[in-house]
């Protein structure tokens, strides 16, 4: 497929370019508003399944019996990589990851979208952790499903902070009335 010639940038590194979207008035508010529901349903999913793991016990009337499985620090691990994942990515400045290079510096362009990479590497590292956690840790163990809710919390988790950090990159990236942008 022939990339037209009148719209190539040969600075730019994918064919295709960042979405141009104008959502409207108060649009660009609600997705923010949006991540942030999302992150916080993303760490209350998990904060749930610590606090059941650690008050698990045998129903009412029953023998005690000690839980075959808890929530340990292996099992924080993953969020903990897809928060600093999503921290990266956020906080990194869109301007210099799409090539405008009104800051001077030329190589800001590069490093920008290597630690765009590094951000996105932590994110996927954490989503690739909580699922191997569940399969082996959870699943295979053959635990009943009041225990295997840990992991899928976990993978939950790390599912809902992906989310929030692109729901949260397109909403910042998204003109408002109020933005002027003035060029020399």
């Amino acid at each position: 497929m022939a990339v037209p010639r009148h719209n190539y940038d040969p600075r730019r590194v994918c064919i295709n370019p960042f979405p141009n979207i104008t959502l409207g008035k108060h649009r660009r508010t609600i997705g923010i508003y949006l991540a942030g529901g999302l992150f916080a349903l993303a760490n209350w999913t998990f904060f749930d399944a610590a606090i059941l793991s650690a008050h698990a016990h045998a129903p009412y009337g029953e023998p005690d019996w000690e839980p075959p499985v808890h929530v340990t620090f292996l099992d924080w691990l993953p969020g903990l990589s897809s928060l600093l994942g999503m921290l990266v990515i956020n906080l990194i400045d869109k301007d210099r990851v799409q090539g405008h290079e009104d800051f001077g510096d030329s190589r800001a362009v590069w490093r920008a979208r290597l630690f765009l990479f590094i951000g996105f590497a932590f994110m996927a590292g954490g989503l690739a952790g909580s699922v191997s956690i569940l399969v082996l840790k959870y699943i295979l163990a053959h635990y009943p499903e009041q225990f295997t809710y840990y992991g899928y919390a976990n993978v939950s988790q790390n599912v809902a902070l992906m989310l929030s950090a692109i729901v949260l990159w397109i909403s910042q990236s998204v003109s408002t009335e109020y933005e002027y942008t003035l060029s020399i």
